[in-house]
C-alpha cells in the first residue's frame, strides 16, 4: 500500500507522460503480482462497489480522531473532501505494518456483507496499521472517489516496456470483463487463453477532432465520409454460434439488448463489426436521452423494448470467417461489410452506415450545418487507404462535429475539486433566468485556465452564501458561456430539459447577471431537437 500511495502521489505530481510511465514502470517492478492486477484494474476504472456508508466512516474517524462532530464537519466543509479530511484528523498509527494493495482491495470487498461492528472493526484496524498518505488513497478507494490523471494507454505502455510485449496485444488482453478477483497477472496478460480470445473485442481506433481547414486534407478522392451518430461504439462479435455485443467502454451489453440475439444465426461464424447502437423508430435514430433511459435498466422489459427500438449502424468489420481484417484498407473493409450484410439476414436490427456522396469539400460543408436535421454530430471522415489501429491516429480518421450549443449562464453553486485540485473549487453548477428566478440546468468543470480557477476559487470563497457538505452557494454574479452538444426535453430534471455534454467555454466578465440568458431559450432549443426530422432514404 505504501509503494501504490507514492505511486498516486508521483502520477498527480506531473502532467508529462514519460514521467508517468516511469512511475508505473518503477511500481510494476517493487511490488507482487496480485498488486499489480489490483493497480492495473485501479488505473483502468475497474473498481469495485462502495462496501462503507461514508456517514458511518465520518462518524468512525471523529471518534478515533478524538474530534467533535461538528468540528468534523467544519474540517470537512473547509478541506472539501473527505479522504483528505480523514487522512489529517486521524492520530498517528499505533500499529504500522505493511500491507499489500491486493490484501487492502479483498479486505474491502468481502466486508460487503459483513455488519456495522464488523465493518468499524476492521477499517478502524487499518487506520491504524497505515500512514497518512496511505489513508489517503485507503479513504479515496472506499469512498468510490479515486480518479488519478492517467488513460488506459499509458498504462499499457507501462506495462508494454515492463514485460517488453507488444501495446496492442497489451490492450487486446485488457479489452472484456475481467475482474482481479477471478483472474491472476499471468493469466491476463501473459498466458494464452483459447476462451477468453472467444469473447474479446479488439481495441477500437478512433479519431482526432478535425482542427485545420477541411480542404487542406487533399483530394475528396482519398476520403469517406459517414454521419457521426450519438449512440453507444459497440462491437458485434459471433464466434463459434456464441454472441457478444461491447460497448467501448468494455461493458458487455449483450443481455441489455436481446433484439440482437439472432444475429448470432444471421451472421457468419468469426464476424466481428463495429459500429454504432442507436435507439431507432420510424426511421430514424432517436435522441440518445432516449437510448440512455434504456442503458440504465438493470432488466429490460418488452414494455422498454417498445419504447426505445434499437439498432446498429455497421460502419466496418474487423474479423470475417475468424480472419483478422484490420490491416485491410478501409475500401477493402467496407466492400466486405457492404457484401457480407447483403447476404445476411440482419435487416432488423442492423443496417450499413451510409457513406455521404460529396462533389467538394464545400459540399460537404454546406450538408455538415444540417447535421442535426439527421440526429447526428457532424462527420466522420476516414482515408480509403487507412487500416484499422489500435486508438487514435492523426492523418487517418477524423471527426467533425457540428458547431455546438451555446448559452450564457451565472454560477450558483460550487464544490471542490480532486486530486491536486482537491483544495480548489472547481465544479460548478449554473443556472439560467426563468422570470425572476435562477434555475439550475448544468454542471461543469471543464474549460478554464489554471489562473481563471484560482480567481474564482477565491471569489467562491468570499461569496459563499450557504454550505452543504462539500458544496457552496454563491452570490449569482458570476457569468460564464457554457457549450454543449445535445438538449432535450426532460421530465427527470427540474427545468425540463437535459443538456449533453455541457463544458465551459469562457469567462464572460463583460456581461452582468441579468444579462445571461433564459430558460425559455434553452426549451426552444429542446424543442427544435427533441422531434427530429429524417428521411427514410438517408439510411439505406
Amino acid at each position: 500500500m505504501k509503494q501504490f500511495a507514492q505511486l498516486v502521489d508521483e502520477l498527480d505530481a506531473t502532467s508529462k507522460t514519460n514521467a508517468k510511465v516511469a512511475a508505473v514502470v518503477r511500481y510494476f517492478a517493487s511490488v507482487p503480482d496480485e498488486d499489480k492486477l489490483w493497480c492495473i484494474a485501479l488505473l483502468t476504472g475497474k473498481r469495485p462497489k462502495r462496501t462503507i456508508n461514508t456517514t458511518l466512516m465520518r462518524l468512525w474517524a471523529a471518534e478515533l480522531g478524538m474530534v467533535e462532530p461538528w468540528l468534523f464537519e467544519t474540517c470537512y466543509h473547509t478541506v472539501g473532501d473527505l479522504a483528505e479530511t480523514i487522512a489529517i484528523l486521524l492520530p498517528p498509527p499505533t500499529a504500522p505494518e505493511p500491507i499489500g494493495l491486493s490484501q487492502v482491495m479483498m479486505t474491502l470487498i468481502i466486508l460487503d456483507k459483513a455488519d456495522e461492528d464488523t465493518k468499524k472493526a476492521t477499517l478502524v484496524g487499518l487506520w491504524q496499521r497505515t500512514e497518512p498518505d496511505e489513508r489517503f488513497v485507503l479513504n479515496k478507494l472506499i469512498t468510490g472517489g479515486f480518479r488519478i490523471g492517467v488513460s488506459e494507454k499509458l498504462v499499457v505502455k507501462a506495462l508494454g516496456q515492463y514485460l517488453g510485449k507488444d501495446a496492442d496485444l497489451l490492450t487486446h488482453r485488457l479489452m472484456g470483463k475481467w475482474e482481479p478477483t477471478k483472474t491472476t497477472f499471468d493469466r491476463l496478460l501473459l498466458d494464452e487463453n483459447a476462451a477468453d480470445a472467444l469473447s474479446r473485442p479488439y481495441p477500437f481506433m478512433l479519431a482526432y477532432p478535425l482542427e485545420q481547414s477541411v480542404d487542406t486534407l487533399g483530394p475528396i478522392t482519398d476520403w469517406q465520409a459517414e454521419w457521426k451518430w450519438d449512440g453507444i461504439r459497440c462491437q458485434i462479435i459471433v464466434r463459434q454460434g456464441q454472441l457478444f455485443v461491447w460497448s467501448r467502454g468494455e461493458e458487455l451489453l449483450t443481455d441489455k439488448f436481446p433484439e440482437f440475439l439472432g444475429l448470432k444465426d444471421s451472421l457468419p461464424d468469426g464476424t466481428v463489426i463495429d459500429g454504432e447502437l442507436l435507439g431507432f423508430q420510424d426511421g430514424k435514430p432517436l435522441p440518445f436521452q432516449v437510448l440512455q433511459t434504456r442503458i440504465m435498466r438493470k432488466n429490460v422489459s418488452a414494455k422498454h423494448q417498445k419504447e426505445c427500438p434499437i439498432r446498429i449502424l455497421a460502419y466496418d468489420v474487423l474479423e470475417q470467417e475468424g480472419r483478422d481484417l484490420r490491416d485491410q484498407p478501409l475500401k477493402v473493409r467496407r466492400q466486405i461489410l457492404e457484401s457480407l450484410l447483403d447476404q445476411a439476414r440482419v435487416d432488423a436490427v442492423m443496417d450499413l452506415s451510409p457513406v455521404v456522396a460529396f462533389e467538394s469539400w464545400e459540399m460537404l460543408s454546406s450538408l455538415r450545418d444540417q447535421s442535426r436535421d439527421y440526429v447526428a454530430e457532424g462527420f466522420m471522415l476516414k482515408r480509403h487507404d487507412s487500416q484499422y489501429e489500435t486508438g487514435r491516429k492523426k492523418g487517418s480518421w477524423h471527426k467533425w462535429k457540428v458547431d455546438p450549443y451555446t448559452i450564457d449562464a451565472v454560477m450558483l453553486y460550487a464544490q471542490a475539486g480532486h486530486g491536486r485540485r482537491a483544495n480548489l473549487f472547481t465544479d460548478f453548477t449554473f443556472a439560467v433566468w426563468d422570470g425572476d428566478l435562477l434555475v439550475p440546468f448544468a454542471k461543469a468543470y471543464s474549460g478554464l485556465t489554471d489562473k481563471e480557477l484560482v480567481e474564482v476559487d477565491a471569489f467562491v470563497k468570499k461569496n459563499t452564501k450557504e454550505k452543504f457538505g462539500p458544496v457552496r452557494s454563491v452570490n449569482p454574479e458570476l457569468v460564464f458561456e457554457l457549450a454543449f452538444e445535445g438538449i432535450n426535453k426532460s421530465t427527470r430534471h427540474k427545468c425540463g430539459v437535459a443538456v449533453r455534454f455541457p463544458r465551459i467555454v469562457r469567462w464572460r466578465r463583460d456581461k452582468l447577471p441579468t444579462q445571461a440568458d433564459t430558460l425559455d431559450m434553452l426549451k426552444l432549443l429542446a424543442s427544435q431537437t427533441s422531434e427530429p426530422a429524417i428521411a427514410d432514404n438517408q439510411l439505406g
